[in-house]
């Protein structure tokens, strides 16, 4: 049954390991496995609700239309879930963010999650966990992995039936892990990565970083099991460098980082050389996420605060999609 109007709420994640890299055809079927923790703090909530057959859609960003190519990127989405619920109705879509948006910081991933719980609720679609994560995949393919809470693993594939999201462990399983996320920049980034996942194949580099990913997220799964923190930092931060390598290299190569991304990271190494245990991964942006544990918060905050004096969110593992419905 279609409801009238429905709001849902998702969190982004941070990737330990990267997904970079689609197969051909529009599907965001990645190439590589993908393994993400999500966040709490960091949530998008968006309220879709049913217009008529016809009429055009309509979608608001934080208060104001959306530009055109947001506005495109989530009709398109729209049009999918239509067709999967047989429905024709236009939608109004209202959609903010709790953190900057466009900059690197998974908001596109918690931005679809949000979009597609709340579309599949208005147009009637069942709430099958599996299928929902792979209409997510449909607008962004980290989306697939934020409709979970805690630990999660994307799985690849050559179909769309075989590319969704699964929980690894859920976020109570390791609640003293923390992100400090170190907003270096809010500027939108010139290249999406929607858009440069189109490039990863032109590398030399990435057929070696995706023969070197299944054991390294073998050591990431492990590590979330056991709450290793060292293995799970040292995994990220290599995994991290990898697909930055392979965006670097691509044609055109893609830079994302900037002078301070840089200046960050030397904080976090300098940290650990006094036994302040830490570990940077970064996105497709020039901020910085560093991994390290609930005592060891407010040193590591200190420390990037007098190296950097950037604004910080502090994340620790979040919660999954959450939902609520207005019968027509």
């Amino acid at each position: 049954m279609a409801n009238a109007s429905v709001t849902a709420a998702a969190c982004a994640n941070i990737a330990f390991i990267k997904y970079w890299g689609n197969r051909p055809g529009g599907l965001n079927l990645p190439l590589n496995p993908s393994i993400s923790m999500t966040l709490s703090g960091c949530v998008s909530t968006t309220t879709v609700t049913l217009g008529t057959s016809g009429a055009p859609d309509r979608v608001e960003l934080g208060g104001a239309p959306a530009e055109p190519a947001a506005f495109v990127r989530a009709t398109r989405f729209l049009d999918h879930v239509r067709r999967a619920a047989g429905r024709a109705e236009s939608a109004q879509v209202a959609s903010s963010n709790s953190f900057p948006t466009g900059c690197g910081i998974a908001s596109s991933a918690s931005g679809f999650a949000a979009l597609a719980a709340a579309a599949a609720g208005a147009y009637g679609l069942g709430a099958d966990p599996r299928e929902l994560s792979r209409l997510a995949r449909l607008g962004s393919g980290s989306a697939a992995r934020s409709l979970y809470g805690g630990f999660v693993e994307l799985r690849p594939g050559s179909r769309h039936e075989e590319s969704f999201a699964e929980p690894i462990a859920p976020e109570s399983a390791w609640p003293d892990l923390r992100d400090v996320v170190l907003i270096l920049s809010e500027a939108e980034k010139k290249v999406s990565s929607a858009e440069g996942h189109r490039f990863a194949e032109t590398s030399e580099m990435f057929a070696g970083r995706l023969a070197a990913i299944p054991e390294r997220a073998a050591r990431v799964r492990r590590a979330i099991l056991d709450r290793d923190l060292t293995a799970l930092g040292e995994a990220s931060e290599a995994d991290a460098l990898s697909m930055h390598a392979v965006m670097m290299t691509s044609n055109p190569p893609l830079f994302y980082w900037s002078p301070r991304t840089l200046a960050a990271m030397e904080a976090v190494r300098a940290m650990r050389h006094r036994g302040l245990e830490a570990y940077f991964t970064i996105d497709a942006g020039p901020n910085v996420h560093v991994l390290t544990r609930a005592r060891d918060l407010v040193a590591v905050q200190e420390a990037l605060r007098a190296a950097l004096d950037a604004p910080m969110l502090c994340c620790s593992p979040g919660p999954g999609a959450q939902r609520r419905e207005t019968a027509p």
